[in-house]
C-alpha cells in the first residue's frame, strides 16, 4: 500500500473534522435538552412533577431538568429562564407565576430558536404550546358544585388563589364563583380573592384572620397547592373541623392526615407527575420537528384537539381526592 503524503494526510484530517462538525447538530437534535421552570421548588406538588420529568427523560433518552425557585416571585422565574437561554437548551418549559411578566423573556427564547411550553397558563403569549390536564371551566365548576353540596347551598365562603396574576388559578376561581352566583345566589363570597395559596403560612394566617372577622364563614376554596393545607391547619387550630369546609387541589401525601382528620374536605386534581412527563414528551416532539395535530394520540394527554390559534392543548383528566382515594394517590408519590 503506498504511503500517504503529509499534504494528503492533512486534507483527509480536515475532511474528517468537517464531517464530525456537520454531524454535530444532528446528534444534538437526537438528544434534546429540556429545562422546566416551576412556580416554587421543594413542595410536594412540584417534587412529583420533577419525578415525572426525570422518568420520562430517561425513557426517551433526552436530557431534562427542573428548576424550582426559592419563592413564588415572578422575577426568579425570569432569571431561571434567562439562565436556560444562556445554556442553549432546545426547549424551555414553565409553570408561570405571572404570565405577563414572562412574556418578554419567553419571546427572547423563541427568537433564539428555543421552543417554549407552558402549563397552568392557557392563552400564554410567546409559546409553542400551553397544555392543561383540566379545562378551567370544568375544574372551577366542579369545585363550586362541591362547595355548595358541603354547605347545603347557603353560607359564606372565601377564595384563595396562588397569586392575583396567575391566569389559571384566577380562571378556576372565576368559574367557581360564576357557578355559585348563578346556581346558589344565597351563598356569599367574603371579600375579594386572596393571593396566598402557594404559601402555606400565608394561607393559614389569612384563613385565621377571616375566621376572626367572619365567625359564620362556612368554607374556603383554595386554588393553589399550599392553600388548602394552610387553610385546613387554620381550621384545625380554631377547632372548627366539620364546621368550616376546605376544598382545593393539594398534594395527597401532604394533606392525607388532614383529610382523615376531617379538616380538609378534599378536592380535585390532575396528576403533577403526569404533567412532568407531558413536558418532556411534547418538548421532545418539538425539538425533533414532529408535528402536533388534532386527532393525535399523545402519551399523557390521550387524543388531542388543540386550539391552534390560542396555542392551547386542553384535556379533562380530573382525579377526585377524598378519604377513600387519598391514601392510594399518596402511595403513588403524589
Amino acid at each position: 500500500m503506498p504511503k500517504l503524503t503529509l499534504k494528503r494526510r492533512g486534507l483527509m484530517a480536515a475532511a474528517a473534522a468537517a464531517a464530525i462538525a456537520a454531524a454535530a447538530p444532528a446528534a444534538a437534535q437526537d438528544t434534546p435538552k429540556i429545562g422546566v421552570v416551576v412556580k416554587i421548588g421543594g413542595i410536594p406538588w412540584f417534587n412529583a412533577m420533577e419525578a415525572g420529568i426525570e422518568e420520562r427523560a430517561q425513557e426517551l433518552g433526552v436530557e431534562a431538568t427542573m428548576i424550582g425557585p426559592t419563592s413564588a416571585d415572578p422575577a426568579l422565574q425570569v432569571r431561571a429562564v434567562e439562565d436556560l437561554i444562556a445554556q442553549g437548551v432546545d426547549v424551555i418549559g414553565v409553570v408561570p407565576n405571572d404570565a405577563a411578566v414572562l412574556e418578554p423573556v419567553l419571546g427572547r427564547a423563541m427568537e433564539q430558536g428555543i421552543h417554549v411550553l407552558t402549563h397552568e397558563s392557557p392563552d400564554q403569549q410567546n409559546v409553542d404550546w400551553d397544555f392543561e390536564l383540566a379545562s378551567a371551566q370544568g375544574f372551577g365548576e366542579a369545585y363550586g358544585r362541591r362547595l355548595a353540596e358541603l354547605l347545603g347551598g347557603e353560607g359564606k365562603y372565601a377564595v384563595f388563589v396562588g397569586g392575583l396574576t396567575v391566569p389559571l388559578h384566577n380562571a378556576w376561581a372565576d368559574a367557581a364563583i360564576a357557578y355559585l352566583e348563578e346556581n346558589h345566589p344565597e351563598m356569599e363570597q367574603v371579600g375579594d380573592r386572596y393571593g396566598v395559596a402557594e404559601d402555606v403560612d400565608a394561607s393559614r394566617r389569612t384563613a385565621l384572620d377571616l375566621m376572626r372577622a367572619h365567625e359564620d364563614i362556612g368554607g374556603f376554596l383554595a386554588f393553589g397547592s399550599q392553600g388548602p393545607i394552610g387553610a385546613a391547619r387554620a381550621v384545625q387550630e380554631r377547632r372548627r373541623e366539620g364546621e368550616v369546609k376546605v376544598l382545593g387541589p393539594f398534594s395527597p401525601g401532604q394533606g392525607r392526615s388532614l383529610v382523615h382528620d376531617g379538616v380538609l374536605s378534599g378536592g380535585y386534581m390532575w396528576n403533577p407527575k403526569q404533567a412532568g412527563e407531558v413536558f418532556v414528551t411534547l418538548g421532545t416532539m418539538l425539538a425533533r420537528g414532529e408535528p402536533i395535530e388534532a386527532g393525535m394520540e399523545i402519551e399523557g394527554l390521550g387524543t388531542i384537539d388543540p386550539d391552534v390559534e390560542g396555542k392551547d392543548i386542553i384535556v379533562d383528566q380530573l382525579v377526585e381526592i377524598n378519604e377513600t382515594t387519598v391514601d392510594d394517590l399518596a402511595a403513588m408519590g403524589l
